[in-house]
């Protein structure tokens, strides 16, 4: 890599945040809205962005599309004193370019996504990044290459050896935070207990303080229709589980000063209504798609993927890898965007 130009080069004190983009899926969406978010000045004023993924992919992306390929650039020379270029390359995962198909992820595909998310974990923990903004990756692919992970929470987890750990999607409408994750909805009641729904309130308690500056206006929904109509329409959840996490979480905040305002259970239809969300910092929703639906129906462009209760910052888009939109131009960048924003801001 030849030496950036004075102009080009960026100070190597730690005045703007260092972020690792892994750009997700190779086939998917997320390398082009990588390498665009990437070559944005209003980008690269703010932070400096580093892209984690295979370059042979990248590179022939960039000549296809016309868009800016990064300088590669090493860990070593992360680790190093400076001067670094406006944006850069980490060269991360083996993809070769005689058997990929833009649109059709494989197991070297997922092996790739995989071991970018695993650098950036990594290095960010090691103080070579500030912050990690995840591409979308197909987990599929994770699972036909034996990674032993479903996704990109449950691997960070482990990698920062968190237990205390939820999702939160957030986005200029609403922001949610989800009990259970990745469960099938058949198995949902049996995964909610009274200490993980305890967490959820507690962590995206603490993410919408920190965020506002103030106590913060905490709706928790109900898992059943109606809230359970007093036990007609439900096995009694919201008496035996939802709202003992609640009365947990109230003693926290008494006996800790804090004065925040929880309501609920709350029926799943009505929260998220214009009235609901106007007296609303965070939804904390029993499962997957209770939160996801109206989070992305409200801001499918802009949302953003937080993973709260981790030692790091880490953000990423809130869509998948679209391959049927994969290398054509097409995608939208918005939420790439808006995860880079959020995590600049958390890194502050």
């Amino acid at each position: 890599m030849s030496d950036p130009s004075p102009s080009e080069a960026v100070s190597a004190r730690r005045d703007k945040p260092r972020l690792a983009i892994t750009v997700g899926d190779a086939a998917g969406v997320g390398p082009e809205l990588a390498l665009a978010c990437a070559a944005e000045a209003s980008v690269r004023s703010r932070c400096l962005p580093i892209l984690v993924g295979p370059a042979v992919i990248l590179g022939k992306l960039a000549a296809m599309r016309d868009l800016e390929l990064p300088p590669k650039v090493t860990i070593e020379q992360l680790a190093g004193a400076g001067p670094y270029p406006p944006s850069g390359l980490v060269d991360c995962g083996d993809v070769p370019l005689e058997s990929f198909v833009p649109g059709k992820f494989s197991r070297k595909t997922g092996l790739a996504s995989f071991a970018a998310v695993d650098v950036a974990i990594s290095q960010t923990l090691a103080g070579n990044f500030d912050a990690i903004v995840t591409g979308p990756i197909q987990k599929e692919a994770w699972h036909a290459a034996g990674t032993g992970y479903l996704g990109h929470t449950e691997l960070l987890a482990d990698r920062t050896q968190t237990t205390d750990f939820c999702m939160m999607l957030s986005g200029p409408a609403c922001s949610t935070v989800l009990a259970t994750i990745h469960v099938p909805l058949a198995d949902v009641i049996a995964s909610l207990s009274v200490d993980q729904i305890a967490r959820a309130i507690r962590l995206g308690g603490s993410a919408m303080e920190k965020r506002f500056g103030r106590p913060p206006r905490i709706t928790v929904l109900a898992l059943n229709p109606h809230a359970g109509e007093s036990g007609l329409l439900s096995h009694g959840e919201e008496e035996t589980l939802i709202r003992p996490a609640m009365e947990l979480i109230a003693q926290e905040c008494e006996a800790e000063n804090r004065d925040w305002h929880l309501v609920g259970p709350v029926p799943p239809d009505t929260a998220f209504t214009p009235a609901m969300r106007d007296q609303t910092d965070v939804h904390i929703c029993m499962y997957h798609d209770q939160g996801l639906i109206p989070l992305k129906a409200l801001s499918f462009d802009d949302a953003v993927n937080i993973t709260l209760g981790l030692p790091i910052v880490r953000t990423s888009v809130d869509h998948g890898t679209a391959m049927d939109l994969a290398w054509k131009g097409t995608a939208s960048a918005n939420s790439m965007r808006s995860a880079i924003d959020r995590a600049i801001e958390l890194c502050r």
